[in-house]
Formats: C-alpha cells, structure tokens, sequence
C-alpha cells in the first residue's frame, strides 16, 4: 500500500507512461485471465461432474442421522418417536407429556403407558435441581417404553416436528419453572418457561390438526393473599403472593385466550403441595430428610401470629389420579388448522389432600420414620412470596373427575422415606420405584 502511494504523483498530468508499454501489459494480463477463467470453469465442471455421479454417502450404523439438528430429528429419531406414541388400543389417548422427567411428568407419563396409552415425553433437563435425579427418571421411563426428547417448548420447530409425526390426541402439559423462592434469584427463568413455554405450546396446539385437548398444571399458588379458606376454583385470583404465582395466574388468563379465539379445549389443574418417591430436591420434606440424616439444622418458618406454616400436602398417586381422570374427561377441541369451529370445553380444578397439616407436624413424622431428632430453628416466614398456609376445596374435582385422595401424610412419608434411603444408598435404582 506505502508503494502505490509513494508512485502516485502529487500533481496532476505529470506522469504519463509509454502508449505502447501500457497497452503490451494490458493484452498480458487480459490474456492471463482469460487462461484463468477457462481451466477454473472445467476444474468445476470435473468437480460436479463427479459429484453428481458419486453416490451418497451412508451414514454411520452407530450413530442415527440427524437430519433437523443435533439433538432431534431423522428416520431413526422419528421410529423412536411413534413407537413410544403408539397406543394399545383403539380407543387409548395418544398423549404428549411436557417436563416429562419431572416429578409429576413421570409418575403421570407411566401411569399413561401401564394403561395402554401412548406417551411421548418431551424436557429440556434443565439445571434447577440436580440433572441427575432427572436422568434417573428418563431410565425409569424408558424402562416402561416412554422415549423422552431432550428439547425446550419454546423450540417451535420441534413442536411442529413432532405434531407432523404423531397425531396426538392430548397433551399433558407439566413443562415449568417451579419454586416460589427461587424466582427472586431468576425471575427471567419464570417468564421464559411459565409464559412464553406455555404461549409456544399453545401455538403449536392450535396450529394442529387435530387439535389436542390439553391439560396442565397450574398451581395453588394463583390463591396468593387469599384468607378464606378452604380455597375455591370460585374465589378471586388476584393476589398473586409471588412471581411464580403470577406467571401461574398468567398461564389460566391465557389458556381462557386460546380457549376463545382458536377452540382449544384446555383444563387447568391446581396442585397443592405434591409429594412422594422421586420427588423435587427443593421441597420441604426431600430437603429435611437430607438435613436431618446429615444431622444439620432445619429452619420451620413461624407464621406472623405465632403459629407454623401449614400445607396441604397431596401423595403424588393421588395426584396422578386426578391428572388422568382430567384426561379421560377432556372432550375434544372445536378448532382445525388454527380456526374455531364452536365453543370449547374450559375448565380449572383444585388437586389437593383437602386436609392441611404444619410443618411442624411433618417434621415430627420425619424424625419418627428416619429414627433422627432434628436439629430445629425457628424463625419468622421471611417476605419471600410463600403463604401461611394452602387448603383445597376438592369437591368440583370430586364431582367432576372421580377424584378421591386416600393418602394420609405418614403413609406418603413412608414410602418416600423408603425411596429415599434406597435411591441415595447407591443400591440398584430400578428397585427405588
């Protein structure tokens, strides 16, 4: 570059090379290009010659080709994915089962398969709690027949791909960001999953044909404030006591959006306080019993009048019960092709043990099943977003879906304790179920 401006002229005119020099350097290098462009069109033309001719390359045996990506997609991919949608029976559901490898998305999704339905299961394996315990449960399903995508609701090519696959009759929808605490560390996390997950699924929905009957989990949360009790699908909602509330709440405004404009029928479900073997590292009893066989210290919050938190903790069967009995009661959506042919069926029910026990009383049931006193603090129930105190009002959900919790808080304890200590003892895990 310092060449070329050095043999500029720093006047114009004053340097005027040789006609015949200028026009011999000219044809030179028009005929240099010339020769260039020839043998550069025929090496292409040899390259496609042979590479029209050459046959495709097979893939490797040991590795499924990926045809839409890394992590989905393909012949292989697709076998797995209608094999495990496949149902036994005429007149069994075809389900898709989002967050399938959570704690009630596994119970539910074998409770699904042992009858006769087909389930496909679909989680991003998030890093909320221990990836682990959630890959634990994928063996489990896979064991019964249950194929679980590693994918996120909010990728839409993926639910497309899979609604293109297999025509599902419903969806369990149980895909979320859970926790009340953790949502003033992440509040991002809540409206990625919670809103935006649920909106991507619901597009997904009523794009499809035949459109899915859909049921999801809400939660008892969406009471928030609320003071009497026990609490009614009938009483106000607007009081959120927490984000994770909110996006909860959020998520029944815009199933009633969906419901109206595109004819999806869409059941809301409003879990209270689940628990049992295989569950959720961030509740009260599974990190109590990990505290108290360690011999660290549990903190029991108080409630402002002096009195501890109470819950109305439900035994995850119980709960499986009702999610189904809300599955076979769904009747179908009015849409097709993304527009509404009639009105849809909406409908929200409580799940809960409609029998509210303190914390305080769960911890002495641990230290009775676990032969461990525990170490206690008690401390005033920090601002937060957790309530007093949860109690469900079950009699629409009785009516309605058959449903009948018949477990009572040490039974469930029992069998989670027992789960507990074999699953973390390092013994075969198949036998932790």
């Amino acid at each position: 570059m310092s060449q070329m401006i050095d043999q500029t002229p720093s006047t114009p005119g004053k340097l005027k090379p040789e006609k015949s020099h200028y026009i011999h350097n000219r044809f030179r290098v028009h005929s240099s290009l010339s020769k260039l462009t020839l043998w550069s069109s025929l090496f292409l033309a040899i390259i496609l010659f042979f590479f029209i001719l050459s046959p495709p390359t097979a893939a490797p045996s040991a590795s499924p080709r990926r045809a839409l990506g890394d992590s989905w997609g393909g012949s292989y991919w697709e076998k797995r994915v209608t094999k495990s949608a496949r149902r036994n029976s005429a007149s069994g559901l075809t389900v898709l089962v989002t967050g399938a490898s959570g704690f009630v998305g596994t119970h539910v999704s074998l409770a699904l398969k042992r009858r006769g339905d087909g389930v496909l299961g679909l989680d991003n394996f998030n890093r909320y709690y221990d990836p682990n315990l959630k890959r634990a449960r994928q063996k489990l399903l896979e064991r019964a027949g249950v194929f679980v995508v590693d994918g996120d609701i909010n990728d839409a090519a993926l639910l497309r791909k899979l609604f293109d696959v297999v025509p599902f009759t419903h969806v369990m929808h149980l895909a979320a960001q859970a926790g009340v605490r953790y949502a003033m560390q992440n509040p991002g996390s809540y409206v990625h999953s919670n809103i935006a997950g649920f909106v991507s699924l619901l597009e997904a929905c009523k794009s499809a044909n035949p459109q899915p009957a859909i049921v999801w989990a809400s939660s008892s949360s969406v009471y928030g404030l609320n003071s009497k009790v026990p609490f009614s699908e009938k009483d106000r909602t607007d009081q959120p006591a927490s984000l994770y509330a909110a996006t909860k709440k959020a998520g029944e405004e815009i199933a009633h959006t969906y419901n109206h404009i595109y004819g999806l029928s869409i059941t809301g479900l409003r879990f209270f306080t689940v628990y049992g073997p295989w569950g959720r590292p961030d509740m009260a009893y599974f990190f109590f019993t990990k505290d108290i066989l360690k011999g660290k210290q549990i903190t029991i919050f108080e409630a402002p009048d002096g009195g501890t938190v109470a819950r109305d903790f439900t035994y995850i069967d119980d709960v499986v019960k009702g999610c189904l009995g809300a599955l076979d009661t769904a009747k179908k959506s009015t849409g097709s092709g993304g527009k509404k042919k009639g009105p849809a069926q909406l409908r929200v029910f409580n799940l809960g043990n409609t029998s509210p026990v303190p914390v305080s009383e769960l911890v002495t049931i641990l230290e009775k099943l676990l032969k461990t006193k525990a170490k206690k603090k008690m401390l005033p129930m920090p601002r937060n977003g957790d309530v007093k105190f949860t109690h469900a009002n079950i009699s629409l959900a009785h009516k309605d879906l058959g449903y009948r919790p018949t477990t009572d808080l040490e039974t469930g304890l029992r069998k989670f304790v027992k789960w507990y200590l074999e699953f973390y003892s390092g013994s075969n895990k198949r036998s932790a179920w």
